[in-house]
């Protein structure tokens, strides 16, 4: 080293540097490269894509061959840094030098700046990487399988797998945060729509049913006419019959049959028994990815939905599972409040008491709970523990709420507070 001139030592250590900044601005591309992204480019035949890809595969042996690349310039420019100081500074001062500048020198150009450009560039740096890295580890397999396997086996006696925590599936709340996350790359309806359908897993058909109360059906035993003026004014499609009491259901009967039937002139109770339909019954806990999968293998659109002891408690349509991913079905381009909302000129909102919470939640961005009821009514009469029989005024699950309107022993109305209609409700409180 006597022989070799300070300048030249300089030039090899800025060389050195480099190699530094090489390997560790490509350690930190490799590790922050988007996979998913990754996987996608080898679909489109990209060669730098498919050797990333291998490198990646083994990331110990990726990781190992970095390192020892790493640690080999930085030993060896450590030295040189020592020699150059000890000629220029002496023996004591040239170790403190070395010691202090070369730290300083290596975090700036060597680890921090090409470490952080590697993060916001990443295939920028792990590409071009790929082509030295790839034959550079080819090269140097045996040294670092040595350094692998030693590594491996003080994590195996630590009881510790290296192959584990490789696997690139995300769940479904990881998924949810992709969506979001994609910001302009997917419009806003569209994410929502992705979301509803991540969350069917879910809700089930009892969070979406029309409940028992206001199915419209027809009793067959009414009077004939009375029948007629009701299936020729319906605005559903698909109408359910029953004798007495909804729990003794006949069937559906599709009103365009009806209307067949009625154009020819054979209109009576027998030929609209014959044109019912079998009716489709569906546990309340089902969740509506799985109802879905059973409307399409048992071509149904509707199905009511039954307890646990069989009896009735509400309607589920196909339509009603569509309407929960991509939301109401409306002839009008302006976006506009269900007809159980009703934004007053003070700011503050009435809503019907029977208007369903997930609905609320999602339309008004509110976090009323969704665990018990399903309505705002019985919501506040679990919250109450009893029937109100005066109009009154509490504070449920953050959000001040006036009771406005009893009937029937059910809350018809109620009343919620302007300064939460724009904002989140606060922690739950009495007062």
């Amino acid at each position: 080293m006597d022989d070799i001139s300070t300048s030249t030592l300089f030039i090899i250590l800025a060389v050195l540097i480099l190699f530094s900044a090489y390997f560790s601005s490509s350690e930190t591309g490799m590790m922050s490269i988007n996979r998913y992204r990754l996987k996608h480019l080898q679909k489109e035949g990209n060669s730098a894509a498919n050797r990333v890809q291998r490198l990646l595969e083994r990331p110990d042996r990726l990781i190992g061959l970095i390192l020892i690349g790493n640690n080999l310039v930085n030993i060896a420019a450590s030295s040189i840094a020592t020699i150059i100081c000890v000629r220029l500074f002496g023996d004591y001062w040239g170790f403190f030098a070395t010691t202090f500048g070369l730290t300083l020198i290596l975090l700036i150009f060597a680890e921090v700046t090409p470490k952080t450009l590697a993060a916001l560039y990443p295939e920028k740096i792990a590409f071009p990487s790929s082509l030295i890295l790839l034959p550079l580890l080819t090269l140097m397999y045996p040294f670092v399988a040595l350094i692998n396997s030693i590594t491996n086996g003080i994590l195996h006696l630590l009881r510790i797998n290296p192959t584990n925590g490789s696997d690139d599936s995300l769940s479904r709340e990881e998924l949810r945060t992709v969506v979001y996350e994609a910001g302009a790359m997917i419009p806003k309806k569209h994410q929502d729509m992705l979301v509803s359908i991540l969350d069917l897993e879910s809700v089930t058909a009892e969070d979406i049913m029309v409940p028992r109360a206001e199915i419209f059906a027809i009793d067959i035993n009414d009077d004939w006419k009375k029948i007629q003026k009701q299936l020729t004014s319906s605005q559903h499609t698909r109408v359910l019959l029953y004798r007495d009491s909804i729990d003794d259901a006949v069937g559906f009967v599709h009103v365009r049959d009806a209307l067949r039937l009625l154009s020819k002139d054979q209109f009576t109770k027998s030929s609209l028994l014959r044109a019912v339909r079998e009716i489709y019954y569906t546990p309340e806990s089902t969740p509506l990815h799985t109802l879905m999968y059973k409307f399409q293998a048992e071509k149904e659109r509707i199905a009511l939905v039954v307890d646990e002891y069989g009896d009735i408690m509400g309607l589920v349509t196909l339509e009603d599972i569509l309407e929960e991913i991509i939301g109401d079905f409306t002839t009008s381009m302006v976006p506009d409040h269900s007809k159980e909302v009703n934004v007053q000129q003070d700011g503050s909102v009435l809503i019907d008491g029977s208007a369903n919470i997930r609905d609320l939640n999602k339309e008004m961005e509110w976090t009323l709970p969704t665990e018990g009821p399903k309505t705002l009514n019985g919501l506040i009469l679990e919250y109450l523990e009893e029937i109100p029989e005066n109009k009154v005024s509490v504070r449920l699950a953050g959000y001040p709420i006036e009771i406005v309107d009893i009937n029937e022993n059910m809350i018809k109305t109620v009343r919620i507070m302007p300064e939460f209609y724009t904002r989140q409700a606060e922690p739950e409180s009495d007062n």
